[in-house]
């Protein structure tokens, strides 16, 4: 092999080191460049039979080709070794800085937002907020409320009825039930207090309805009972009407048509016109002189009225959805839209 023949070899071995892209690919390359087989060992194997001078100037050119490649190699694979191991740093390192494995920021669901903006609208006129029991007696939920024992909300079809705790069998006001409405806290709180009364009641409320896209067995009401020395029906419509321009905004305009329930006397539906369409939205009316007897209230000295309201109902209006199942399923793609 001649000094032009080894030049080009060196060259070539060159270009494929500095071109490997992985460890594997330069380990070959450096075989066929400077190994046992390659052209450049092979031309120093043959430099005994050259004659003396051309011997040496061979030899030097052959070790010089070797130390050359073999710099090069070593030079390239110090660069793949650190690209590698940068590679594996990369694939295993951990950011500190990121908030890994932090929940999402959780907020109220839209039923409890619901019934804290309605408290709160009742808190700034000056009314207090009370809770009361889940499991209540029948005297609380329907005698004190002044309905008949015969009343269709009594049956079984319409209110859920407990067995006693002890096993003794209750019948009449002694009864346990699921309360049907928060009413029943109406009651209890005036047992301890003497007027004025200003309260509203949220809370949870069972009866026997079907489950479908308007009904659910379980729902949640927001009671309001005002007790006073000289309160009216205007009383009532401002109070109402007050409360509709705060939840709905300043362009809800309330219309009360006459209904019955039996424990107020005059009874009325409150109608919201909102989004174009005149809407039900809640039950009131002025309290029956009944519920203050059963109280220990005099009749004679004070007046008052009492309304209740659906927070689903209210929710759904508000926020243009038309399934009531949508608040209990759980489905964050639904929820998450309230937040």
């Amino acid at each position: 092999m001649d000094l032009e023949q080894i030049e080009r070899v060196v060259e070539t071995a060159r270009d494929r080191i500095a071109g490997a892209s992985d460890l594997d690919e330069l380990a070959a390359v450096e075989s066929e460049a400077v190994g046992r087989r390659s052209e450049i060992v092979a031309a120093r194997r043959g430099i005994g039979a050259l004659l003396p001078d051309r011997r040496r100037t061979v030899g030097k050119a052959v070790n010089e080709a070797i130390r050359s490649l073999t710099a090069a190699a070593a030079a390239r694979r110090s660069v793949l070794e650190e690209e590698a191991e940068n590679v594996l740093l990369e694939r295993d390192r951990v950011d500190m800085t990121l908030p890994y494995g932090r929940p999402l920021r959780g907020t109220h669901h839209l039923l409890t937002s619901t019934a804290d903006e309605v408290c709160d609208i009742f808190r700034s006129i000056g009314y207090q907020v009370a809770e009361g029991p889940e499991l209540e007696l029948a005297w609380y939920n329907f005698d004190a409320l002044n309905t008949p024992p015969t009343h269709p909300s009594r049956f079984e079809s319409d209110t859920m009825y407990v067995e006693s705790f002890d096993g003794e069998e209750r019948r009449g006001p002694d009864e346990l039930l699921l309360r049907t409405q928060t009413s029943p806290m109406q009651v209890r709180y005036m047992e301890r207090r003497l007027p004025p009364v200003y309260v509203v009641v949220p809370g949870r409320v069972f009866r026997t309805d079907t489950w479908d896209a308007t009904h659910s067995p379980v729902f949640h009401q927001i009671e309001g009972l005002a007790v006073d020395s000289d309160i009216t029906f205007g009383d009532l419509k401002g109070t109402l009407a007050h409360f509709a321009g705060e939840f709905f905004g300043p362009g809800a305009r309330t219309r009360f048509v006459p209904h019955f329930f039996p424990f107020t006397e005059p009874s009325a539906e409150m109608l919201v016109w909102f989004n174009g369409e005149w809407l039900e939205m809640l039950g009131c009316g002025m309290v029956d002189p009944n519920v203050f007897e059963a109280v220990g209230y005099d009749p004679g000295k004070v007046t008052g009225f009492a309304f209740g309201m659906g927070v689903e109902r209210l929710a759904m209006v508000k926020h243009g959805i038309t399934d009531i199942r949508h608040f209990y399923d759980n489905d964050l793609r639904v929820l998450g839209q309230f937040r």
